[in-house]
Parts: C-alpha cells; sequence; structure tokens
C-alpha cells in the first residue's frame, strides 16, 4: 500500500480529512458548500468504526482527486451517498449543483452496493451468490455507458470501503473481499487502471487468504533489503549504459518496482512453484521521453545483457486492448536475472490511471471531449439482456479481465484474444460470417484443427466454405464471448428450425394414409411444439381430425377414428405413433445418450433414433423423411463433471474408480495425465447417477476424493 492511501486509512475525523483533501485539490467556493452540506445531512450518521459518516465521501474525494480534479467529480464524490442515505433527492442536487452532477449521483445511486442487511448468509447457495454479485456488476456498468467517470467514482468508493474493513466481523470482511476481487477488480483492469487494480486486489487478498498473504509478506519483508541492494546496483549499471550512450539524465527515470502481494500468488498457483521460485519478485522501470527512445534503451540493453527471448514482449507496437503499453524484457546480469520495463512518460501515467489519464488534470469541454474519445466500444456494446444475468455476468467477467495473446492474419492485422483462445475463436474475432462459415484453418502455414489452441504470435488463415456450418457441441470449447454468443445464435437458431420442420413431418407421417403433406391444406399454429410437448401433439392431431372430418364427411371420420395414436415403450425410451412400432435403433453416427435432445425416424415398424443435433439427421429432417413422437421415460439420470487432484502413485486411479462404483456413479469419461508438478495429477471425470442434488452428491464424493472443481454437466449440445 502506497503512503497515500495509508494515511487515508488513518484519517477518523471531518476535519483531517478536509485538509487531507485540501492537500490534493485547490477547493473551490462551490466543494466548500457542497462539504458544509454533506456534513449536515450526513449528521448523526456514523460508520461501523464510530467516526461520522461524512468523513467517508470527503475521503472518497480525495482519492478521486488522484484521476480526476475535475470540480462536477470531485462534488460527485462527495455527494455519491446523500440520495440513497439521507431524505434529499436527485432534484434537489440538480437545483443546487447542476445536471452534470446530478446525473453522475443518479449512475452511482443506480448500483446498489451489498451492504450489511444485504449479505448473503452462509447457508445460501453459491448460485445466489453469484446471481447477487452479477447483479452489482451488472448495474455498475448500466450507470457507466453514458458517463465512464462514474465509474472511476466507484471504484474509489471501494477502495475507501476496503481500506476501512477492518471494522467488521470476518464473515462480512470475506464477503466484501469476494465481491470486490469479482465484481470491482475486473472492471478496473479492464480501465487500465493499475494503481486501483493493484490496491483492491491486494487488500481482497488479505482478507480472503490471510495465511497466504502473511506468507508473501513476511518473506518480502526478510528479503526486501538484500533484493534491493542487488537491484540497486542494476539500476546504477543500467544508468550509466544509457547515459553512455546518449540518454540526458533530466530525459529518463530508472527505479526498481516490487510486484504486489496478489500477483505473486496468481503466479505462484499458475506455475506451480514456491515463493522463491518466482523469477521477478523485483522488477527495474526505464522512463523515456518517447515511444522511439523506448526501443533505442532496448537495443542498448540488448546489447549489453543477454536477454532470454522467451520472456520478451512489445506491449508499445501492439497495445493491450485496456491502453498498456511497456516493452518487458528479461535479462542476465551477474549471473541473475532481471525483469526490465520500458516505456514512456506518457505511457506510464496510462498504466497508472488508465482511461482516467484523459482527463485526470482537465476540466470543461476538453475533458469532455478526452471522455468521449476514450476507447470504451466495449462497454458501450455490451448487451444488458435480463435473460440470464449469470451468463452475462461470467462472459462480461472473461472479456473483461483475462491474461491476453497476440495473434496476427495473413496480412498482419493484430488481434488480441484470451489465453487459450482457439482458432475458431479467431474466425468470429475476423468476421461473424467467417466463423459460421469456417472449415479448416492454416497456423503459421501449416493446417490445423480448428479447436486449436492458439499462441501469442501465431499467424493465423481461416478457409471458409458456401454453407454456414452448426458446430453446437464446440460451445464449451470456445474462450471468447463473442464466439460463444454468436455459435448459441446459431444453435439456437437450428433447433428452432429442426423443431418446427420435425412437426410437419410428425403429422404429416400420422396423416400420410391421405395426404403427402396435410399442412399445404391444413395449417397448425406453434407447429415447433409438435415434437417438445406430447399434449400439443395430440392436440394438434384430433385438430386436423376435425378440419378432415368437415372437409370429407363421415367415411373419412371413420378411417382417421380407427388409426389412433399407440404409446411404445423400448427400455427407457417412449414413442407415440399410428403406425406399428416393434423395435428401435440408434444410428452409428451421433450415439445420443440418456437425456439427450433426440429425433425419431420411421422405417416400416423400426424407430431410428438420432441425436437432435446431428447432420445426418438434419438431412433427413429436411428430406421430409418420416418422424415419430419420442421421449424418454420418467427414470432420471443426472450427469456431473469434476476435476480432481491424486497421488501420482500406483493404484490410485483405481480407487478412485472403485469407490465411485461402491456410490453408483456410472463412469463416463475419463482424461487423465495433466500433470501439473511432481507429487500431484489432475484428472477430469465425468459419470452419472439418479441422485439430482448436486450438494449432496459432492458431499459423497469428497469423503474420499481430493476435488478441485465440481459441477453439474449439461448436455454438450444445449443452447
Amino acid at each position: 500500500m502506497n503512503n497515500f492511501l495509508r494515511e487515508v486509512q488513518s484519517i477518523n475525523t471531518i476535519d483531517n480529512a478536509i485538509n487531507k483533501l485540501k492537500t490534493r485539490i485547490n477547493v473551490s467556493d462551490k466543494l466548500y458548500e457542497i462539504i458544509e452540506f454533506i456534513i449536515e445531512a450526513h449528521e448523526g450518521q456514523f460508520r461501523k468504526s464510530g467516526e461520522p459518516y461524512a468523513v467517508h465521501p470527503i475521503l472518497v474525494a480525495t482519492i478521486t482527486s488522484s484521476f480526476s480534479q475535475d470540480e462536477d467529480v470531485i462534488a460527485t464524490a462527495l455527494l455519491h451517498d446523500v440520495v440513497e442515505d439521507t431524505p434529499f433527492t436527485l432534484e434537489y442536487v440538480e437545483d443546487r449543483w447542476g445536471k452534470n452532477v446530478a446525473n453522475m449521483v443518479k449512475g452511482l445511486t443506480k448500483v446498489s452496493d451489498i451492504r450489511e442487511e444485504n449479505f448473503v448468509t452462509s447457508k445460501d447457495s453459491t448460485d445466489a451468490k453469484i446471481v447477487q454479485a452479477a447483479l452489482t456488476f451488472r448495474k455498475m456498468l448500466i450507470a457507466s455507458v453514458d458517463d465512464p467517470r462514474v465509474l472511476i467514482v466507484k471504484l474509489c468508493d471501494r477502495l475507501h470501503n476496503m481500506l476501512t474493513l477492518s471494522v467488521l466481523a470476518p464473515n462480512k470482511q470475506r464477503r466484501i473481499a469476494e465481491e470486490t476481487l469479482v465484481v470491482y477488480v475486473p472492471i478496473a483492469n479492464r480501465l487500465g487502471i493499475s494503481m486501483l487494480k493493484n490496491e483492491l486486489e491486494d487488500l481482497a487478498f488479505f482478507y480472503i487468504y490471510p495465511d497466504e498473504y502473511n506468507k508473501i509478506d513476511n518473506f518480502l519483508k526478510e528479503n526486501e533489503q538484500s533484493m534491493q541492494l542487488s537491484f540497486n546496483n542494476f539500476i546504477t549499471v543500467t544508468k550509466n549504459l544509457l547515459e553512455k550512450n546518449g540518454f540526458e539524465e533530466k530525459d529518463i527515470k530508472i527505479y526498481s518496482r516490487v510486484k504486489h502481494h496478489y500477483s505473486i500468488y496468481l503466479k505462484m498457483q499458475r506455475k506451480g512453484i514456491t515463493i522463491e521460485e518466482v523469477l521477478d519478485l523485483f522488477a527495474i522501470r526505464i522512463l523515456v521521453s518517447s515511444d522511439i527512445e523506448c526501443y533505442k534503451a532496448l537495443g542498448h540493453i540488448h546489447l549489453e545483457f543477454k536477454p532470454l527471448v522467451s520472456r520478451f514482449k512489445d506491449y508499445v507496437a501492439t497495445p493491450k486492448e485496456n491502453g498498456y503499453q511497456t516493452i518487458h524484457t528479461t535479462v542476465f546480469y551477474n549471473s541473475k536475472i532481471y525483469e526490465i520495463q520500458i516505456r514512456s512518460f506518457d505511457m506510464h501515467n496510462i498504466a497508472e490511471y488508465g482511461i482516467a489519464a484523459h482527463w485526470a488534470y482537465k476540466t470543461g469541454e476538453k475533458n469532455k471531449s478526452s471522455i468521449q474519445n476514450a476507447n470504451l466500444n466495449w462497454l458501450k456494446s455490451l448487451e444488458f439482456s435480463n435473460d440470464n444475468v449469470e451468463e452475462f455476468y461470467n462472459e462480461t467477467k472473461e472479456n473483461l479481465f483475462n491474461d491476453e495473446i497476440i495473434v496476427y492474419s495473413p496480412k498482419g492485422e493484430v488481434f488480441i484474444l484470451p489465453i487459450g483462445s482457439t482458432a475458431y475463436d479467431f474466425a468470429f474475432a475476423v468476421h461473424t460470417s467467417v466463423g459460421e462459415k469456417a472449415v479448416s484453418c492454416f497456423i503459421n502455414k501449416i493446417k490445423k484443427p480448428l479447436l486449436t489452441v492458439l499462441k501469442s504470435t501465431d499467424i493465423v488463415s481461416i478457409e471458409v466454405g458456401e454453407e454456414t456450418i452448426v458446430r453446437c457441441s464446440w460451445i464449451d470449447m470456445l474462450r471468447t464471448p463473442r464466439a460463444k454468443k454468436q455459435l448459441r445464435i446459431l444453435c439456437a437458431q437450428r433447433q428452432k428450425e429442426i423443431d418446427k420442420l420435425s412437426g410437419r413431418n410428425i403429422l404429416n407421417t400420422v396423416f400420410s394414409r391421405y395426404y403427402e403433406n396435410i399442412l399445404e391444406v391444413h395449417d397448425v399454429d406453434n407447429i415447433y411444439k409438435v415434437p417438445q410437448v406430447l399434449s400439443y401433439f395430440k392436440h394438434a392431431k384430433l385438430l386436423l381430425e376435425k378440419r378432415i372430418t368437415k372437409e370429407k364427411g363421415l367415411m373419412a371420420r371413420f378411417k382417421i377414428l380407427t388409426s389412433k395414436i399407440k404409446e411404445f415403450k423400448f427400455d427407457n425410451m417412449m414413442i407415440y405413433s399410428n403406425f406399428n412400432i416393434n423395435s428401435i435403433s440408434f444410428d452409428h453416427c451421433c450415439h445420443p445418450k440418456f437425456g439427450d435432445d433426440i429425433v425419431a425416424f420411421r422405417n416400416g415398424t423400426d424407430a431410428i433414433i438420432h441425436h437432435k443435433m446431428c447432420d445426418k439427421a438434419y438431412s433427413k429432417i429436411k428430406a421430409n423423411h418420416q418422424m415419430l413422437f419420442c421421449t424418454w421415460t420418467n427414470s432420471s439420470v443426472f450427469r456431473y463433471k469434476m476435476l480432481i487432484s491424486i497421488p501420482n502413485t500406483k493404484g490410485e486411479l483405481a480407487k478412485v474408480f472403485n469407490y465411485l462404483s461402491k456410490n453408483d456413479f456410472y463412469i463416463l469419461v475419463v482424461n487423465f495425465g495433466r500433470q501439473k508438478h511432481t507429487y500431484n495429477q489432475y484428472c477430469d471425470i465425468e459419470f452419472e447417477t439418479n441422485k439430482s442434488n448436486i450438494d449432496e452428491v459432492k458431499k459423497i464424493v469428497e469423503k474420499e476424493i481430493k476435488v478441485i472443481e465440481f459441477l453439474s454437466k449439461k448436455d454438450a449440445y444445449n443452447k
């Protein structure tokens, strides 16, 4: 934590808060008026620490001043809790301090924080917590579409809450810290504000994983002096090198930087290493005057010290999507490894303050223009649908907070994708139509499958065909929200088409003795419901019979009534038809499993079963092949997927299989051998059981097996 935030954290009186604000900005008459107003408005209100409530908004304004000294933004920070916590209205705020301030306060008021009375209790499910976090997350983004400065104030508000979290009960500390990590940190990252992101991460880390935090903190304190001496020597050598090669002392700045605690923890987890093995706890940062000077400095450093080529990244030529620009390199010096970051002074401001660097010290029209010109397309393009708030939350969070790779088209166009993206993700990133019609791909001129995972610097070319190809089973294997969304749209369209055509074919089969296509003669509303709902299928048949009777008279009525829908049961499947069905068989092409969406084709007295999304079945459906109403029986089987850790010793996997078998868990899929480190191996297992309660099933498994991740497995073909 930097010294400024330590000072803010220690302030607990109104006078001291005002004095601290005065050291940061020139407090105008308007701001003095607002300060006096909020002291009066919050009179009698106290924080959990016992301090007057007005201390909080004044200190939020003080933190906000690091990112904007615009009078209206500071005013908004001061007033951010007035409408929610006092009798004063937005209309009152607008009348006294203008529409601009009122609109920003309105944006902040829309964001309903998870406060003490709204905390999720320990008895609530994980899903409930996700929904609650998702709603907060969604409201924050919606409130910020028109003016992103709302986000800056909200993040500063959360930072001050985190600085004063120690006064709450431990369970409440953890709840707020978890929300900070999953809701606020991703937004700070996407806005490129590393100062806020890093502080929020470390504060949340302290409350969520206190033991891990303290281990890292103790190590850094114990070794800081020796590491700093080493880096001071390297800084001196580097500075002398650059000055010897024409850099003026006044035009460069070199200093060391310590990784913050949470980033060290993530690296340890990601690579399965101890803190002693983290090579880049310290780095030196070189600031120069311009872009070209970055490359000149890099050239001299690489000529003097041997670089590790595999750890070189150029974010100056190819910036991250949040605007971050820096050259990263790692070199050997005196048998040690040193990470070096090179950036210009302007790049440094953007790296620290992100989008706020566009208006940190600007006001008026110039400020407004800077905000409008900032890269906020990601925010305005988000779809704030009410259909599935959890899905919105998970996909948007992925889009906001992930490690990135940089790949290229054959023409040199740059595409920034999340780590783990496939060539199929890339195809949708190029254009929706490219993804829809993608047939194959070439990666670095070598033909590869579309689901090949890409690496940074890959050059990717996509071959497209004439027709749209719907690959519904691929959704879970994609990484980018855009690709997943477009594939879901395609699958939903295909599902709707299949249901409509299947309904037509089923009814045509029923009346095939009398009509080639009865729907050309008589319409049926909502034809897509026919293969989905048995009662609607029977209703549609009865409706058509009445119309035929009216049209053709008593003899037609007699014939049709002798052709009733009969029920045919085969093991765990039911077929409904007015033709005799003596057997069922499963085609070899798609292997539908119990519970999958299925369709049935009539072949004499045999019913041929396919997965609903099978390509071969789709061709037969379009060709008007006779079809039957089919459904699984009511016996229930539920599928689960888990990632487990097992010792890398003989017989351990057999013990797992034996335990699952004893509990009547039927194993479907096993992926084994994802070795993370020496002693443990990781294994993916999918299995079926008749138990529907996921918590009950997980509890049984965890009695004997170390579970890393556990979830209910949705069918891969689902929308």
